[in-house]
């Protein structure tokens, strides 16, 4: 029998033996009344990783991101970021929708921003047409940059800039960790610059539920009550924060077996007549590819892949993106790689 070989993101992954057990282990309370020990051993354990006063657990990225916004914003403020962002494409326009927020976007090379595209951009305070420019953004690693990692000293330029004109910062660190082992620049170091970051435990790290905002304790006290009203309080959260807490423990350094695995899925695109990688660099466990009009649809070849048993994402009409994770071994990873060579070059012929 056939198995099936998930690519399509670092979300699919399932707990493993090891941290079911200490899910199913978990010493719990309510957390809306700040008694579930788990939860605030979690909310310890991230802030002094981040180097941070304190943080708050959240149900998603999403959320974290959205507070992160919230408590540095309000209505009929705005907020610069970049224009392929996770926070302006992906979440609903969630700022918007809920706190009257607007974001500025700012065009970057596959996610990446440098100072010198955001002076001139601050809005004047004194204008009564304007919104007022209160916060930057970035995303680090960026997902729609195939998981490009901010260079470090374009963010330490980003952000001093950001804070000599009053802006605060907030980072979307979904994928952090994967930029602190493809860099070795510590967490505490890249959160440093920010007064806000966002993190995911259920992405590349493989905890099934949960991320956090860190930041000041005055910041994640308004964040905790912006949560409640956003239906984010949560009770015996402790089964689902000793997951990302076995995660942060036991996953963080694995993350470059997913960079390698990454490297041998774009080696075999690069090696394949027909597809192109998008960016070329492949930083972390992101590989975005396109295939040439003459192979079909970026959908058709990805239903191609998924009756050889490889499933990869279509992300436009001629894009495809595969994504590395703790579920995939070395093993499965040049399967795939094979598959994907041996479609191509099918297809190819049949085209041909």
């Amino acid at each position: 029998m056939q198995h099936t070989i998930d690519l399509r993101s670092d979300t699919v992954t399932r707990p493993s033996p090891g941290m079911r057990a200490a899910m199913t282990e978990a010493e719990v309370g309510d957390d809306v009344f700040g008694e579930d020990p788990t939860v605030r051993r979690l909310e310890a354990r991230i802030a002094e990783m981040l180097g941070k006063e304190a943080a708050l657990f959240v149900p998603s990225g999403t959320m974290g991101n959205q507070l992160g916004i919230r408590v540095h914003c309000q209505a009929g403020d705005e907020f610069l970021c970049e224009s392929n962002c996770h926070v302006l494409n992906f979440e609903q326009g969630a700022y918007a929708q809920l706190f009257g927020i607007a974001a500025q976007p700012v065009e970057g090379d596959h996610g990446v921003l440098h100072v010198e595209q955001l002076v001139g951009r601050i809005r004047p305070l004194n204008n009564d047409h304007y919104t007022h420019t209160r916060l930057v953004c970035l995303e680090n690693t960026h997902n729609r940059g195939a998981g490009r990692v901010q260079p470090y000293d374009a963010v330490v330029e980003i952000c001093s800039w950001a804070a000599d004109n009053g802006l605060a910062r907030h980072l979307d660190g979904a994928r952090l960790f994967n930029a602190v082992v493809a860099t070795g620049i510590s967490a505490a170091e890249w959160a440093g610059h920010f007064d806000t970051v966002s993190v995911c435990f259920s992405k590349g790290l493989g905890a099934p539920v949960g991320s956090a905002l860190v930041g000041p304790g005055d910041k994640i006290r308004q964040a905790r009550r912006h949560r409640k009203a956003l239906g984010g309080g949560m009770r015996q959260a402790g089964i689902i924060a000793a997951g990302a807490l076995y995660a942060l423990e036991n996953n963080i350094e694995r993350l470059a077996e997913d960079h390698q695995n990454a490297r041998l899925l774009a080696d075999a695109v690069r090696s394949s007549h027909g597809l192109k990688l998008d960016p070329e660099i492949v930083d972390t466990n992101i590989v975005n590819f396109a295939v040439d009009p003459e192979l079909g649809t970026a959908a058709a070849f990805s239903a191609r892949l998924r009756d050889e048993g490889v499933l990869m994402n279509a992300i436009g009409p001629q894009r495809l993106r595969a994504v590395t994770h703790l579920d995939v071994s070395r093993e499965q990873v040049q399967l795939a790689a094979a598959i994907l060579q041996e479609t191509a070059a099918a297809v190819q012929s049949v085209a041909g």
